[in-house]
């Protein structure tokens, strides 16, 4: 019986601790995940993902709101286990931990590393406008996800791909690739392969002001902006005084000379000038004050005396 920890929290991690909880050759000894937040209006004490699947599963869960300075991971060092699996915890591990299982810690990162190290790399492969995106099986080191690689797998980023998807396609790859992995992990077969530093890039957390649109970039740009902040954080835009919530554009091709985030038409669509002298049509959003909405809605409705020549991001 092959004794592990493992340490994950959003709907990302979920597939991989099922894929485990599922084989009869694995003892989960301990499910490491982030505290309870609220959640909402209404601020509801919500557990983690994972914590729903390991409570389901009657496993032990452990929620340390800092791991480097709480009593669990004294718990954690001292527990007699063979491998430490992590897939987008939310914290970083000290090195005493990553050293105290026989087979050492190995991590499920969402990106093709040495491509997109760090806590939001489905964000960037869209933003950045990627081909493809993909999961990496790696041993961990101190240093943010900077280990040797053990495995990966790739598959088409797709124009109708967004976060959300995305994060549902990889879960599912990261847990069908960890099932893979284990077994030459296990018996010592495994062929670690060093990072090629020379070709790092990094996917750092989004901050605020990265989910604002930048109506001076090019159509495609923005398209994958939006697209790599849908449906959280979400990316917004300014008009009037107020704040809209753009959750999905699309590609226009229609040319302009209007200034950039000037909107061209409101037949249907908001077109919005892009800063490439193409545009981009606002399909589902949601203005200061409003529920979400689709455009057409809104010009049927409350948006219906909203006039073209008017300017975005001002």
């Amino acid at each position: 019986m092959t004794k592990i920890i493992f340490m994950g929290t959003p709907d990302f991690a979920v597939p991989v601790l099922q894929k485990l909880i599922a084989d009869p050759s694995i003892s989960i000894e301990a499910v490491v995940t982030q505290p309870d937040r609220k959640v909402g209006r209404k601020h509801i004490l919500t557990p983690t993902p994972v914590k729903k699947a390991a409570v389901a599963a009657d496993l032990n869960v452990l929620q340390p709101e800092k791991l480097r300075t709480s009593e669990e991971l004294e718990t954690l060092i001292n527990m007699d286990i063979d491998l430490l699996i992590t897939a987008a915890y939310g914290q970083i591990l000290p090195n005493s931990l990553l050293e105290a299982p026989r087979l050492g810690a190995i991590n499920v990162h969402a990106s093709l590393l040495p491509k997109l190290r760090g806590g939001a790399p489905i964000h960037y492969a869209l933003i950045e406008g990627h081909k493809e995106a993909g999961v990496t099986i790696m041993y961990m080191a101190e240093k943010l996800d900077a280990g040797d690689m053990l495995s990966q797998s790739a598959i088409p980023i797709e124009e109708e791909d967004n976060v959300g998807t995305l994060f549902e396609k990889l879960s599912i790859v990261g847990a069908d690739l960890l099932v893979e992995t284990l077994p030459a992990i296990l018996d010592g077969s495994i062929v670690a392969v060093p990072q090629n530093e020379a070709e790092v890039t990094f996917a750092r957390n989004i901050s605020r002001e990265q989910e604002r649109i930048d109506w001076n970039k090019s159509a495609r740009a923005i398209f994958n902006h939006v697209r790599g902040m849908n449906p959280f954080p979400s990316s917004f835009t300014t008009f009037e005084g107020g704040n809209w919530k753009i959750w999905e554009v699309v590609e226009s091709f229609e040319e302009t000379t209007a200034p950039a985030g000037t909107i061209v038409s409101v037949d249907q669509t908001i077109r919005v000038a892009a800063g490439d002298g193409k545009t981009v049509d606002i399909k589902v959003f949601q203005p200061a004050g409003k529920q979400r909405m689709t455009t057409s809605d809104y010009l049927r409705g409350s948006g219906k005396n909203l006039e073209a020549g008017k300017r975005l991001g001002e």
